[in-house]
């Protein structure tokens, strides 16, 4: 049977020097208190200026104390409020991208409405109008310039036909098929369209020039002066454009010939109005009976 452990100190000088110093230290201790408790007893100002004294020499300690034991405490809070803001950063920036692409759409949208509203009011003020139709292709950086309407014969569409978007002339149909026409712009070095100057009614012609722009030239006179902003518009001469559509805009001022930009854009345009002539073609001869 094992012997009992030995609670005394014996000849043990580590254990006696222990035992000795706990005993010191609790009577000094009872000493202390008992000479605070009179101090607060009998001469409250003297145990105030103790207890503020001890306060001052412990302050500094408690304050870095404090201080440690906060950035402890604070270091869970630190990584999930990391995690948290990470993770928020990350939906707000799926929610910006849907968001951009929500806005680009809607713009997007609105400028259709804005150009199909305007379109509208065109065909609304002319009743010579045979059909509104998509402009499906336009070749608009070759040597040609033509472009496909999604719209022929079976709409009523002939070649001669002139057609226009909201914001001016954009050429004539020149063959059609059973469910497509094809159009020459004026831009194409073929196109050849009688103007006139908008302040002053001067006759001009507007002749494609194959690069995307028109050649505004005079017409039976010389020297003809024309400034940067000149607008031309159709002057019905000839009988296939209705007067007052608008052409072009005069880029730099020079005399008898100066290049022009067409207001209506066909590599631009989403839909385009198809027009009868302004004059109706004469009918054509009778046979000769044999």
């Amino acid at each position: 049977m094992a012997p009992a452990r030995d609670r005394r100190t014996g000849f043990s000088r580590r254990r006696q020097y222990g035992a000795f110093l706990a005993y010191v230290l609790a009577v000094a201790g009872a000493l202390v208190g008992a000479a605070l408790l009179v101090a607060s007893r009998f001469n409250p100002p003297a145990f105030a200026a103790m207890r503020m004294a001890v306060a001052s020499v412990t302050a500094p300690v408690s304050a870095s104390a404090a201080w440690a034991i906060d950035g402890v405490v604070s270091v869970p809070d630190t990584i999930a409020t990391y995690f948290f803001v990470h993770d928020e950063n990350t939906r707000l920036r799926a929610e910006l991208k849907r968001s951009e692409a929500l806005l680009l759409r809607a713009r997007t949208i609105a400028y259709d409405n804005r150009r199909l509203r305007a379109l509208l009011a065109v065909r609304d003020r002319s009743a010579d109008t045979v059909v509104t139709s998509r402009l499906v292709s336009s070749t608009a950086s070759s040597g040609r310039r033509f472009a496909l309407l999604n719209a022929g014969r079976a709409q009523g569409v002939e070649p001669g036909m002139p057609v226009r978007g909201p914001d001016g002339l954009i050429g004539r149909v020149v063959e059609t098929g059973p469910a497509v026409a094809r159009i020459l712009l004026l831009t194409d070095a073929e196109s050849i369209v009688p103007v006139r100057r908008t302040r002053d009614g001067l006759p001009a012609l507007a002749v494609g020039r194959g690069d995307g722009m028109v050649d505004i030239r005079s017409v039976n006179t010389t020297n003809v002066r024309f400034a940067t902003g000149d607008l031309f518009v159709t002057s019905g001469t000839g009988g296939l454009y209705a007067p007052g559509i608008p052409v072009a805009r005069v880029v730099r001022t020079g005399n008898d010939s100066m290049p022009a930009r067409t207001f209506a854009r066909p590599d631009s345009l989403d839909f385009a109005i198809v027009q009868r002539a302004f004059l109706p073609l004469p009918p054509a001869p009778p046979a000769p009976r044999p």
